[in-house]
């Protein structure tokens, strides 16, 4: 009997310890956040990523009777449907009623208008941790809003999948847009919370205005950890693969030759081009999809490279790298019109595409950007919420 005891106790302990390493939300936590919430006139910004469990989590607070009086959807629209760049009309959630006004388009920052009759806002999207990826774009715009007009600022946290480092060319701030807005490098190894605090803390928002935030944050995560989405992020993101391969292959948004596969059932796994030589064995021709309407090299057979079978730890294990955009270059025959005006967005420097075609290596390029970042990491110090990998 004793045995059986200690077999049942012991299954017990590891059992719980199995569970105590399960990362926990922020929206998970609403203990946290429920009574900054009641009694007030709500605005959510968020997509397909925003639940608890498999419940969105408007209607989470429906159900727990928040007054939830807007959302605000941004790029790829509130069930993350829409193509990156689609315009995203705004309308009414047919489920609840609840309006949604679109913070992609030509209304990129909530107005004073939309913000007047509420009495905060919350922010919880997940995010992957990229520079050129919209969504901490629009919490600067949603952090400015709040700020101008007195509105407080609750985020939700949640863990980014390629926090666990920092690299790319920190952007130049004279290329500032939509898909790259301060000075961070291509990956900044931060969450959303964390990325909130240092907006306000550089005094970066526009006018250097502070936004009143209140972070909930995550439990039993730090930067050392893997985490696994449980919703795709975006169409074009469908799985892990693509989200650890997404900061290297995005840079072929930034080309007029090679396609990263949308339009394919491996977006962001894949690329090759039609100009590419006809001997490379894998093909694929891009089709107009749900999610890739008018993807680049549409009907275009493309010669090219499958990365969808390289193991998840080795991705985890080789991060950035420009190893795919210096192969792609070299097969390319018309070097001369190989980039296109979005490239210095995507990369915020305007001395990437001068080193390629220079012939500098992926080495000599890195090393470029070594400053930066060690300047860059030096602030994001100061910011964290978890554990670094460092």
């Amino acid at each position: 009997m004793k045995k059986i005891l200690f077999c049942i106790s012991f299954f017990l302990l590891i059992n719980h310890a199995t569970q105590a390493k399960e990362v926990i939300v922020g929206a998970q936590r609403t203990a946290q956040y429920l009574s900054i919430l009641k009694n007030k006139k709500v605005g959510l910004v968020i997509n397909q990523t925003s639940t608890i469990g498999n419940t969105s989590l408007l209607d989470t607070l429906l159900n727990l009777g928040i007054n939830v009086k807007v959302v605000f959807a941004p790029e790829h629209g509130f069930r993350g449907t829409a193509d990156a760049g689609e315009h995203v009309k705004n309308g009414v959630d047919p489920k609840t009623n609840v309006s949604i006004i679109s913070l992609y388009g030509d209304n990129k920052k909530p107005k004073a208008a939309q913000l007047k009759n509420l009495d905060i806002v919350v922010f919880d999207i997940q995010d992957v941790g990229v520079r050129f990826y919209t969504f901490i774009s629009t919490l600067q715009y949603v952090m400015e809003a709040c700020a101008e007009n007195n509105k407080p600022l609750l985020i939700l946290d949640r863990p980014n999948p390629n926090g666990h480092y920092v690299d790319g060319p920190v952007l130049d701030t004279q290329f500032r847009s939509f898909v790259g807005m301060q000075p961070i490098p291509i990956v900044y190894g931060m969450t959303i919370g964390e990325y909130a605090k240092m907006l306000n803390g550089e005094k970066w928002l526009s006018k250097k205005v502070q936004c009143k935030t209140t972070i909930i944050s995550c439990l039993n995560y730090d930067h050392k950890t893997f985490y696994s989405l449980p919703i795709k992020p975006s169409p074009n993101l469908p799985n892990m693969t693509a989200i650890y391969l997404y900061p290297s292959l995005c840079f072929f948004e930034g080309t007029d030759h090679v396609s990263l596969g949308r339009g394919t059932d491996k977006p962001f796994q894949i690329y090759g081009s039609n100009v590419f030589d006809s001997d490379l064995k894998y093909t694929f021709t891009p089709q107009s999809t749900a999610g890739a309407k008018t993807p680049p090299l549409l009907g275009k057979l493309c010669y090219g490279y499958d990365l969808s079978d390289i193991s998840l730890d080795s991705l985890q294990r080789q991060k950035m790298t420009l190893s795919y955009l210096l192969n792609a270059y070299k097969l390319t025959k018309d070097k001369d019109h190989f980039f296109n005006n979005f490239f210095i967005k995507l990369t915020g420097k305007a001395s990437l595409s001068v080193q390629i075609e220079k012939g500098m290596d992926e080495k000599t390029i890195k090393a470029t950007w070594q400053t930066g970042i060690k300047k860059f990491k030096a602030i994001r110090k100061k910011y964290l919420l978890y554990k670094d990998f460092e």
